[in-house]
């Protein structure tokens, strides 16, 4: 009994930034996910929530090691799999096994998960790609070297945000812009900037203010036709009241925040229902989570799906982007993601 592989394992895995990675919060060059995998590489999954979150390693374990102590059979069917992983742990931690899960039910029906989650085929749609928080002419560098996407996600937040927006619409006056300010502005603040934002033909605002100034984002929201979404103020379920109460017109919907796949596609219905646009993201993670999310893509109206692109050591291989910056699923049961070499997991 002591030599039977264990249920559940996980390892830790250090993704390096290819450029350092500036938002409101703070810059980094480094970030830690984990690998879950299920018994018998039956079915993979991924964690990968960012500090600022404030979520505890130990916490995530204590999560995935009462899950692996469990007799209980693994779900066998879709449905199934929401109840088995459950609502104890943090998001993330059950997104993580909720994802394992997933993989493991479309692998064994030798069919990709979007098929086993009753999805259309998703469709070809261009994502964002990211320019962080960096000097001026860095920033405009990074837009002019991202020719093959059409769609940046600048982010704002920082000492001379009028300087960064200039030059990265000068480098790229063909690119559609969506601005991501994690927060950083007071709500007085957000309304000049979304005046302004207007004038350079920005697509959207992104969590504009604080997280739990849902009476700031709606202030935003009504002094422009710009559509504001909700990034940090949407963790859960139940945020989508508090977000379609403000009146803002999307979320941006990412399976570390929501707590995986099921929990996701459940929000998504009920996005469409209040009359919410839905953004599918991704937080810093390799080409597994990100490839997990892609599955997805039918529901969404945006893609911020680019976090391979960002990472230097990935050490997996999924998801990919055509030359027109459009995402492209592998056509491979499960999740369809595979190892990609050797890469250091600690």
């Amino acid at each position: 009994m002591a030599d039977r592989e264990p249920r559940i394992e996980w390892r830790r895995l250090w993704l390096q930034l290819r450029t350092p990675f500036g938002l409101s919060y703070g810059p980094t060059e480094t970030r830690q996910t984990c690998w879950l995998r299920l018994a018998g590489d039956e079915g993979w999954g991924e964690e990968a929530i960012p500090p600022y979150y404030g979520v505890r390693q130990a916490d995530k374990e204590d999560y995935w090691m009462a899950q692996a102590g469990r007799i209980d059979p693994l779900p066998e069917g879709i449905a199934e799999v929401a109840a088995w992983v459950g609502e104890a742990g943090p998001a993330s931690a059950r997104c993580a096994l909720d994802m394992a899960l997933h993989d493991r039910i479309a692998r064994r029906q030798q069919v990709p998960l979007y098929r086993s989650l009753g999805l259309p085929i998703p469709p070809s749609l261009p994502t964002s790609f990211t320019v962080s928080i960096a000097a001026p002419d860095e920033m405009a560098r990074q837009a002019a070297a991202a020719t093959a996407f059409s769609v940046l996600k600048l982010k704002m937040g920082s000492n001379d945000d009028a300087s960064r927006l200039a030059a990265v619409r000068g480098a790229r006056p063909d690119a559609r812009l969506r601005i991501d300010a994690n927060g950083a502005w007071v709500p007085e603040e957000a309304v000049r900037w979304a005046r302004l934002l207007e004038s350079y033909g920005v697509e959207l605002i992104e969590q504009p203010v604080a997280r739990q100034d849902y009476d700031g984002l709606a202030l935003v929201q009504a002094s422009t036709d710009l559509p504001v979404v909700a990034d940090e103020s949407f963790q859960s379920y139940a945020d989508l009241d508090r977000v379609a109460a403000a009146h803002l017109k999307g979320i941006n919907l990412k399976l570390q925040k929501i707590g995986g796949i099921a929990a996701a596609l459940r929000a998504a219905r009920r996005a469409g229902e209040l009359g919410l646009k839905v953004m599918l993201g991704c937080m810093i993670e390799t080409s597994l989570g990100t490839t997990a999310a892609a599955h997805l893509a039918s529901l969404a109206d945006w893609l911020d799906l680019d976090a391979p692109l960002l990472i230097e050591n990935d050490p997996f291989e999924g998801v990919y982007f055509d030359s027109t910056g459009c995402l492209r699923l592998p056509d491979r049961p499960g999740i369809g993601v595979e190892r990609r070499g050797q890469h250091e997991i600690l």
